[in-house]
């Protein structure tokens, strides 16, 4: 047996997992093939969360399966079972795989960062330390790194234990069982936050094709959901963001003539390189020439003008975005029902690094009487309750038109925007969902909601909630179903 230092020294528990993973060594990967369907799953849904082409660190990453599974651009995994390393060496030749205890300070000192995921797959609980060992791997991590956290739920600690006196599972030792709020509380101790978790897997057998339905189409489901063997987290180190000194402001703007001298009189500035981009829509009261105006009127301020090639606000907000040269993007609707006055709060949570994705949300504060219509409200309560189930994160307010995000963001949610297979009309949609599935850190900020002063509003309750309804859809299908 090759001499690896354990960490703490002496530990017994530690001693112990590696002398049982020592002698489970060569059987690791028929335990695997007998429970082909859990792992398969396991994977699939870490694949689902884990875009290909990143630096992945694994901890604990026994023969190599998982971290080749997820094909990294650079893949390392820090293992303390010479045997399984041995395996994983020989199958995935590409990949890097230390032999060592993750704990020890040596070991960590060696690995050359900075990694984009951090993924623990049933190891976070074999730690001796979990706080300081997150808080000493922060060092190893990008400021835009994710740590994936894959660990049994402690209700099914029972049925797995009784699941290794079968012979069904692979035996273990030492582990902790730990609750969601062990983790999350262990990931706060350490300097990180959490993003967004899942759970998943009510039957890890595929049992003739019942547990794939099962799985599908009722695991997912609220209640159910927390009875799943799975837990998922996903989290962030809480870094220092890079300088970020400019912000662009997209404001869309059809039929908007009255409102767009007051928008730019009372946006305030708040970053050092500030640019207003309005994209007009075809307007039919002389918005394009209310702004080339306004534009004149106030040379000392960076102003653009577009026209829309399309139609729909969506179309707007992409052309706007296109254009942008600012750090951050933000998304200000034109008829003002959001106070301009509030976007500098926006900046902030993003310039700080408290938040990647900003939301605002309409419904903490008292609106105005007529800021919105009955149906209106009750439909946007309802597809709030319907995303935040969709996504597991919490929105209050879907459809508020105040959003923004670093530009980088943005481009990585275009290049992933058709997985949805709906074109969003509202271009809000596009920004939530794509959020979710980058595990962006959402904020959602309380703005208050006022009535509109000039023009009609461009919202068809009928038309554009079949529009959400499709999108809804399409996201059940792509974020549940898969």
């Amino acid at each position: 047996m090759s001499a690896v230092k354990l960490w703490p020294p002496g530990s017994q528990r530690k001693a112990a997992i590696r002398e049982l993973f020592e002698r489970l060594g060569p059987e690791r990967d028929r335990w695997i093939r007998r429970n082909a369907y859990y792992y398969e799953e396991d994977r699939r849904f870490l694949r689902f969360l884990i875009p290909e082409g990143l630096s992945i660190l694994e901890i604990g990453s026994g023969t190599g399966q998982l971290l080749a599974a997820l094909r990294p651009q650079r893949g390392v995994g820090i293992e303390f079972s010479a045997t399984m390393i041995d395996g994983a060496r020989r199958a995935y030749p590409h990949l890097e795989f230390v032999l060592g205890d993750a704990e020890d300070p040596d070991i960590l000192a060696q690995i050359e960062g900075p990694f984009d995921i951090v993924i623990f797959d049933d190891t976070f609980g074999l730690l001796d330390d979990c706080q300081t060992f997150l808080a000493c791997l922060k060092k190893r991590l990008s400021a835009n790194c994710r740590v994936v956290i894959a660990h049994h739920n402690h209700l099914w600690e029972p049925g797995l234990r009784l699941g290794e006196m079968l012979g069904l599972k692979m035996p273990q030792v030492g582990n902790s069982w730990l609750s969601d709020h062990d983790v999350q509380n262990l990931l706060q101790l350490a300097g990180y936050e959490m993003v967004q978790g899942d759970r998943r897997q009510l039957v890890p057998y595929r049992v003739g094709g019942i547990g794939t339905i099962v799985n599908r189409y009722l695991a997912t489901l609220p209640l159910l959901q927390r009875l799943c063997v799975r837990n998922y987290v996903v989290a962030r180190p809480v870094l220092p963001n890079p300088a970020i000194r400019s912000a662009s402001v997209i404001i869309p703007c059809r039929n908007e003539r009255g409102n767009i001298a007051p928008l730019v009189r009372r946006l305030p500035v708040f970053s050092e390189n500030q640019e207003i981009i309005f994209v007009e829509g075809h307007s039919s009261d002389d918005t394009y020439e209310e702004v080339e105006r306004v534009i004149r009127a106030n040379p000392g301020r960076s102003i653009q003008l577009l026209r829309q090639p399309g139609i729909g606000k969506g179309d707007a907000v992409r052309a706007g975005m296109a254009t942008a040269t600012g750090d951050i993007v933000m998304i200000l609707d034109a008829d003002m029902t959001v106070a301009p006055e509030d976007m500098p709060k926006v900046f902030d949570l993003l310039a700080s690094n408290r938040a990647e994705f900003v939301n605002g949300t309409r419904f903490i504060y008292p609106m105005e009487g007529g800021a919105m219509r009955f149906l209106n409200l009750l439909g946007n309560r309802g597809f709030s309750l319907i995303f935040s189930w969709l996504l597991n994160r919490r929105f209050t307010d879907t459809l508020c038109g105040t959003k923004a995000l670093s530009k980088r963001h943005w481009d990585a949610i275009m290049q992933a925007r058709g997985q949805f297979k709906v074109d969003d009309p509202f271009g809000d949609f596009d920004l939530i969902l794509g959020a979710a599935r980058l595990t962006l850190k959402t904020a959602e900020l309380p703005v208050r909601y006022g009535e509109r002063r000039y023009g009609e509003t461009q919202i068809s309750r009928f038309r554009h909630g079949w529009y959400l309804l499709r999108m809804a859809f399409a996201a059940y299908r792509r974020l549940k179903t898969f």
